[in-house]
């Protein structure tokens, strides 16, 4: 399963809205919460182990499922 998939199969656990694009914004729509931010947190670190940082803690990488994708791919990049 690619990193895509996985996210957007987690973030489904929250969000049981089938309408949702890889570019909406997951925080605009008011369906998720600052706890759904640090479960997907966790989530991304386990899952494909990297290290979310401080200075990765950017609403802007959190956004949009593209934007949580991109940030996984940086961070697998760097290891």
């Amino acid at each position: 399963m690619d990193i895509k998939t996985q996210i957007k199969s987690f973030v489904a656990k929250f969000i049981r809205d089938d309408e949702l694009d890889d570019d909406d914004d997951l925080f605009a729509t008011g369906l998720v919460t600052s706890l759904f931010a640090m479960h997907l947190v966790l989530f991304l670190e386990k899952e494909f182990n990297v290290k979310v940082d401080n200075k990765d803690l950017d609403l802007n990488n959190f956004r949009t499922i593209n934007a949580i994708v991109a940030l996984v791919e940086k961070k697998q990049g760097e290891i």
